[in-house]
């Protein structure tokens, strides 16, 4: 990328001075006012600003800087504006911040630091471009709402692409929050029961009484209340799609007859003499482990092989790689459109809090934290402290490790390369780039099982 910046100064003198503070691989363009300044910012689209407030006709005040920096804010939003004040002028160097400037600096000019503040601001620029790269890969995927940048989540996706024409029954294992229910209903509308209805019950939101009956239906007079026939979820699905939440939470004296209609695909409302037939593709999930509900007898073994005909294992947030940050800035920009703030973005700390975070509520965690920076914001950027974050210093620490950092990256790419060759080492390797020795030698170094059993895999 080729970094541009503009230096806004109306004195000659500091022009001079700023344009040599910094190296050739950048491409300096200088205003000295704010015609000059609005000019250049349309025609070299500059990824960052320095702006001197006190510009003519008001060189003595600020009024013309905050004209001009509100110009820029609103002509080219994702610019990084750096303003320029006097040492006695805190009061204007605040302002600035809650109008959106990423930063200040204050005169007398220091080269060291002046050059500090722009890196960094191009380095801030450079990371929000390459996250929008990032979540612009989203429409690689057909599976609408769903946001993965992540080898993980994309091999889930890929996954449920394939398995989405078919009517096999489908088990979907993960932590509360990943979106299961977003995946069943990604199933369902790319499958042929698109135009179908999709029937959604959890069951472990309805008291155990009442479950049969919201499955099944019942007759008129089956019980005291019973005035007229109801159908069930499972017959008002008929044709398209049921989906079972919380399979786990079933009651086991229930689960008997709910195998029964898996193996028949016909329903007894509950009261009813004759049985009724039904067509419906079958989608189950669940947070809790089933085998071990299967070992403390609380969830029939049969009924277990019946629905996981295919089961997909949702990852953790904190498990998908560099799939926080992508989520987050998806969800800042789609909620900020709602709010009507859509040109909001993440500050340093909030980013660095995001990816540290290990989000124990994954994605509607993450929801309920944007909504509320969103709201909290009192500027162009949203903080650590609106997200109600705070990064851990330990981590900090830790990240500063170039040791830890190589051996991380090494293991993550050691697994992704296994996973993606099948386990083959030979293609593993050269997926790699490395040789066979080296790829073994390396498995052995971080205890990687080389089979597709393996736990860390």
């Amino acid at each position: 990328m080729t970094r541009r910046l503009l230096i806004v100064e109306d004195d000659p003198g500091l022009q001079s001075q700023m344009r040599w503070c910094f190296s050739d691989d950048l491409e300096v363009s200088v205003a000295s006012d704010r015609e000059s300044a609005l000019a250049i910012l349309r025609r070299e689209e500059p990824n960052v600003v320095t702006l001197d407030l006190g510009l003519p006709p008001d060189p003595g005040g600020a009024s013309e800087g905050f004209e001009l920096l509100e110009e820029i804010l609103r002509l080219a939003p994702l610019t990084k504006v750096i303003v320029v004040t006097g040492r006695e002028d805190k009061e204007n160097a605040v302002k600035a911040i809650g109008m959106g400037a990423s930063d200040f600096y204050q005169k007398p000019l220091d080269a060291d630091i002046l050059t500090f503040v722009v890196d960094r601001a191009f380095r801030l620029y450079e990371l929000e471009r390459e996250n929008r790269e990032l979540a612009s890969q989203q429409s690689a995927t057909n599976i609408k709402g769903i946001v993965a940048a992540s080898p993980q989540m994309l091999q889930v996706c890929r996954t449920l692409e394939k398995i989405a024409p078919t009517d096999v029954t489908t088990l979907i294992n993960g932590e509360t929050g990943t979106g299961k229910e977003l995946l069943a209903r990604a199933l369902h509308d790319l499958s042929p029961r698109a135009s179908k209805p999709f029937a959604a019950i959890n069951c472990a939101a309805i008291p155990e009484a009442l479950l049969e009956s919201e499955l099944f239906g019942y007759e008129k007079g089956a019980f005291t209340g019973a005035t007229q026939n109801k159908k069930g979820k499972i017959e008002s699905a008929n044709g398209g799609t049921l989906f079972l939440d919380e399979i786990g939470d079933m009651p086991f004296a229930l689960q008997a007859k709910l195998l029964r209609f898996l193996q028949e695909r016909m329903i007894d409302r509950v009261g009813a003499i004759e049985p009724i037939s039904v067509d419906v593709r079958v989608i189950c999930a669940t947070h809790r482990n089933l085998n071990h509900l299967i070992e403390s007898g609380e969830f029939r073994e049969d009924l277990y092989y019946r629905i996981s005909e295919i089961t997909l294992d949702v990852p953790a947030l904190r498990d998908r790689d560099g799939d926080a940050l992508v989520l987050a800035q998806s969800l800042l920009k789609s909620i900020g459109k709602e709010l009507d703030r859509p040109h909001l973005s993440f500050a340093e700390d909030a980013i660095n809090a995001v990816n540290n975070y290990p989000w124990p509520g994954n994605v509607r965690e993450m929801i309920n934290k944007v909504k509320r920076a969103i709201i909290m914001a009192e500027g162009k950027r949203v903080t650590a402290e609106d997200l109600s974050l705070q990064p851990s210093p330990t981590q900090d620490e830790k990240c500063l490790n170039l040791r830890q950092i190589r051996e991380t990256a090494e293991r993550r790419a050691l697994n992704q390369a296994l996973q993606v060759s099948g386990f083959n080492m030979a293609k593993a390797a050269r997926l790699l780039g490395i040789t066979r020795p080296t790829i073994y030698s390396l498995t052995d170094k971080y205890n990687i099982e080389t089979s597709e059993a393996s736990p860390e895999s």
